[in-house]
């Protein structure tokens, strides 16, 4: 318990800080036109599947057709590729499922126990399939991603399956009643939706060891962990199960399982993907997210689940427009300007560091933009509100449920954690908006003289699961610190952020380059992930578990 005893003194620095700052609660920032490079204005109203086409009408044109086969050099499928074997009548997504399926049962049992997800239902993913082969049998597709396989973490409500938040209990509680907003776009667009992915519990810790339903394992060594609390969803991507999976960002949810297991997260401005039928563990700091094999097919799906609120999520500001990156014309995109806090850059493992520097090196000399110097204060202190910020919101919404639960239900680390949370009081929580207003100053003061904010996405590759967290759950506070440490401002100050797969380190673990944008600064974050992505696509590795699920020669 002494590192319970540790954060508790830690967060001292939040219960004894004088702040002169009003509260900001919420981080829901004004829309301002921002006047970025090589983009187009999407008009409002559109259906998800019009603005699925909006996104497809922005991508490059395929350097390679999918019939003449694959380069040597290893790449996942991609929407596309899925769309273009679809429409030709080479493989039909009844083909694909019935091989999904199989993947699905071999990967949870023995001797794999990837422990990949907590819930699927093999008879609806393939009544989803039989559906869409149809519609392409007619030749009508509803978009690009119908019979898409996608993956919809634990935390997101999905029928047919109930929403258990990686617990055993919640879902006794709380009934699933229905899609929330994004799953239900992505299935007016014709998706297969493939299940519900596992998770840390309760977005509770960053490992993705759920003494529940297992720990996720990570495709690329399945004796590390594939972190959290997303583990699941990054863990499908990687393994080829599917090109895309949603999951959701509290505390670097997306991007640090993303980061760990080689793929894309992507995790946009607060307020600009509808949080209705999520569950309310973190809401003011928690977003839906993207995980996927590309920043293509991640722009694709939040195409999908962007746009405006539902009527019962009123907003007192003006709706954000929404402006799409024209990826064909990357190369064009010019002076761009990245903030490097040097010292924070540098506080994490040596094959991240030398890494993550390379790939900076790299940008500058393919499109001479530019890496400035710049100090951001206080990010101990941010880090320490956040914590008491997402506990205090956590508890909160919970608060009816606790009451009722028996605590030998839980893990043990859910069990340390809200106690922790419980410790939280009014006042506290009142400061930690404070903290949130001066940062979201510090930031704005980085983004008059650079466009994004540049740092690896954790401070340590994935580490060992050991045998005795399988059954308790892991506390971990100091690897948890290293993978949560460029993760706060994304979420504690409502700005977007992706993380791209850059290289990998002497053991062969991935690594991750994190870009933090201005608010509403998505299409811009796009296009320079796009072109970090392009830098080290040839270098990309199969992981040692993988499904190739097209099997096109």
């Amino acid at each position: 318990m002494s590192n319970t005893r540790e954060c508790l003194q830690l967060l001292q620095l939040v219960t004894n800080a004088e702040l002169k700052e009003s509260p900001v609660y919420v981080p829901m920032h004004p829309f301002e036109e921002l006047n970025e490079q090589e983009v187009k204005h999407i008009d409002s109203g559109l259906s998800p599947s019009e603005q699925v086409q909006q996104a497809i009408n922005c991508l490059p044109l395929p350097s390679e057709k999918i019939v003449n086969g694959l380069k040597p050099s290893f790449r996942r499928w991609t929407i596309m590729d899925y769309y273009k074997a679809y429409s030709s009548g080479e493989i039909t997504p009844c083909m694909v499922a019935e091989q999904l399926v199989t993947a699905i049962r071999e990967s949870s049992s023995p001797p794999m126990d990837m422990a990949f997800f907590i819930n699927y239902d093999a008879e609806d993913i393939l009544r989803q399939a039989k559906e869409s082969t149809r519609r392409y049998g007619r030749g009508e597709p509803i978009s690009a991603l119908d019979g898409v396989p996608i993956a919809i973490k634990d935390e997101i409500d999905c029928s047919p399956y109930p929403t258990t938040g990686g617990t055993k209990w919640l879902h006794k509680f709380r009934s699933c009643k229905g899609d929330a907003c994004c799953v239900m776009r992505l299935k007016s667009c014709g998706a297969v939706i493939i299940g519900k992915t596992n998770m840390h519990e309760l977005g509770a810790g960053t490992s993705g060891i759920n003494p529940h339903y297992g720990a996720t394992r990570n495709p690329y060594n399945p004796g590390m962990i594939s972190g959290g609390s997303s583990s699941g969803s990054a863990a499908v991507v990687a393994a080829g199960l599917c090109p895309v999976a949603l999951g959701v960002d509290g505390g670097g949810s997306v991007r640090m399982p993303a980061a760990l297991c080689g793929v894309v997260g992507f995790k946009p401005t607060f307020g600009r993907v509808p949080h209705s039928g999520v569950l309310p563990l973190n809401w003011t700091v928690g977003m839906v997210g993207v995980l996927a094999g590309t920043i293509e097919d991640a722009f694709i799906v939040y195409a999908a689940i962007n746009g405006p609120l539902p009527s019962h999520e009123t907003s007192a500001i003006p709706l954000p427009k929404v402006y799409f990156p024209l990826l064909q014309s990357t190369n064009s995109v010019s002076n761009v300007i990245l903030a490097r806090y040097g010292e924070w850059f540098s506080d994490c493992g040596d094959d991240i560091r030398t890494c993550c520097s390379q790939a900076l090196h790299q940008l500058s000399e393919k499109f001479g933009w530019k890496t400035v110097d710049v100090t951001i204060p206080d990010i101990e202190s941010m880090r320490l509100a956040h914590y008491l910020t997402i506990g205090s919101e956590c508890t909160a919404a919970l608060s009816s449920y606790l009451e009722k639960l028996d605590n030998a239900e839980s893990g043990w680390d859910l069990r340390v954690a809200l106690c922790v949370y419980g410790s939280f009081s009014g006042e506290e929580y009142i400061k930690a908006q404070k903290l949130r207003s001066r940062q979201m100053q510090f930031h704005r003061n980085i983004f008059t003289k650079a466009d994004v904010i540049v740092t690896p996405t954790v401070g340590v590759t994935a580490y060992p699961i050991f045998d005795d967290a399988l059954k308790t759950g892991e506390l971990d506070y100091i690897n948890g610190a290293a993978l949560v440490r460029y993760q706060i401002a994304g979420n504690f100050l409502g700005l977007p952020a992706v993380s791209v797969p850059v290289g990998y380190d002497k053991n062969g673990l991935p690594i991750g380059l994190q870009f933090i944008g201005r608010p509403w600064s998505e299409p811009t974050l796009i296009h320079i992930a796009y072109a970090m992505q392009s830098l080290c696509v040839s270098k990309y590795r199969k992981p040692q578990v993988f499904y190739d699920l097209l099997k096109i020669d």
